[in-house]
This record gives structure tokens, sequence and C-alpha cells, in this order.
């Protein structure tokens, strides 16, 4: 069995998403796979301090051991509250509705 794990990183902005795949060695955790995939060069807006990073959308720690065939996912800090905007949204549907 390969002492290498085969792995994808993913961080998307609105209008470009850059998805690199790479090997990776055995026991090689989160933090060390984005370091070492040169993301952090492409996107300097990318801090691990502040950015939460997934795998398959589960938010996880950067000390996060991976496994064979792992998603990293970096993930945008939200500009909105997502109920905010839903509960705007429902708000002004009931407006409209009432003219």
């Amino acid at each position: 069995m390969s002492d290498l794990l085969q792995i994808e990183i993913v961080y998307a902005l609105p209008m470009q998403q850059t998805t690199l795949v790479l090997k990776v060695s055995a026991g090689c955790s989160v933090e060390d796979a984005i370091r070492e995939s040169g993301i952090l060069a492409r996107h300097p807006e990318i801090d691990l301090a502040v950015n939460k990073v997934g795998l398959f959308g589960r938010v996880v720690p950067l000390s996060t051991p991976l496994n064979h065939a792992t998603r990293i996912e970096i993930y945008r800090p939200l500009l909105a509250d997502p109920k905010e905007i839903r509960r705007q949204r429902a708000e002004k549907a009931k407006l409209q509705t009432l003219k």
C-alpha cells in the first residue's frame, strides 16, 4: 500500500473556483496539506486563523488527519447572516402580498 494519499483542495470565490489535486504523505493534517498545496500563495486573502475549513461540507479543525480521496474545502467568511437574509426576504414577500 502506498504512503501517499490523493486529496483535493477547493476554494471558491464568487466568480472563480480553485481546485487542486495533490498527493500528500499518510498522516498529513488538513493544515499541512493546505500549506503544501500552494493555495495560500495563489489566494493571499486566505487566513487560516480566520477562514474555516471543512471536509465534504463539515467544518473540522486544522489538525484533522486526512484519508485517501479527501476533499478539503476552505470557506470564506460570511458577509451576511443567512437567517437574517431569509427573514428579510419573508418580510418583503409579506409586504408585497398586502399591496
